[in-house]
């Protein structure tokens, strides 16, 4: 395992669980472009990659009304899906080693950034993070987790991609660190797989955020 010192982690799967409050608020916004979904358990394919993509791809969304539909997601997450999240048992700890031990650790999420604040302040995790990057607020604006992933490393001058790492549950993650030129480690205590991720290209999975920090810090 390489010594990664600029570690950039996505939030939702990888540092919460916040599975339910995504999913419940996907089922309200088909339900409101007309589409009733009985069992919003069914929705998993909806936690990690951007809202739009996922519209558009599993429902054949068009432009304007996936722009709809995320409207009326962010509407129902702002007012209660945000707070159907919890924080994985063991991550706190991970992180507080991790700074310690002096590497530079982001967030890159393709949640919009302020409400990946507002998740990251309610459990206390902000404190561990010198930044917290996002997708734009505005529906209309693309931006793909790579977009993400290049804002995050420039913000910090991260000039050594050697060095970089990108950290997540799903596909998209591993792809997006690989087209903005880093790597990628999979966790599977999140919403993707093993096969998932390491046929998307990821340089190894980790079981436990426990077996991610000593991956990290080259512990045995």
């Amino acid at each position: 395992m390489k010594d990664y010192q600029v570690l950039l982690f996505d939030l939702d799967g990888t540092l919460t669980d916040s599975g339910e409050g995504i999913m419940r608020s996907v089922q309200y916004a088909l339900q409101t472009v007309g589409i009733e979904v009985m069992d919003y358990r069914t929705l998993t394919a909806f936690i990690g990659p951007p809202l739009r993509v996922s519209f558009q791809e599993e429902y054949g969304l068009d432009e304007g009304t996936a722009l709809r539909a995320i409207r009326a997601y962010r509407e129902r997450f702002e007012s209660a899906g945000i707070r159907e999240n919890r924080a994985y048992e063991g991550l706190a700890g991970c992180l507080g080693r991790l700074q310690a031990a002096g590497k530079t650790l982001m967030v890159a999420t393709s949640k919009p950034q302020p409400f990946a604040v507002q998740v990251l302040e309610d459990f206390d995790l902000a404190q561990y993070f010198t930044g917290i990057y996002g997708a734009p607020v505005d529906e209309t604006a693309h931006s793909t987790k790579a977009d993400v992933i290049r804002e995050a490393l420039a913000s910090k001058g991260a000039a050594d991609l050697s060095q970089c790492v990108m950290i997540g549950d799903r596909k998209y993650d591993v792809e997006g660190a690989l087209e903005a030129g880093i790597d990628c480690i999979g966790v599977l205590y999140g919403y993707g797989d093993e096969r998932e991720l390491l046929e998307a290209g990821a340089a190894a999975v980790a079981a436990t955020p426990d077996e991610l920090c000593r991956m990290l810090l080259r512990e045995g």
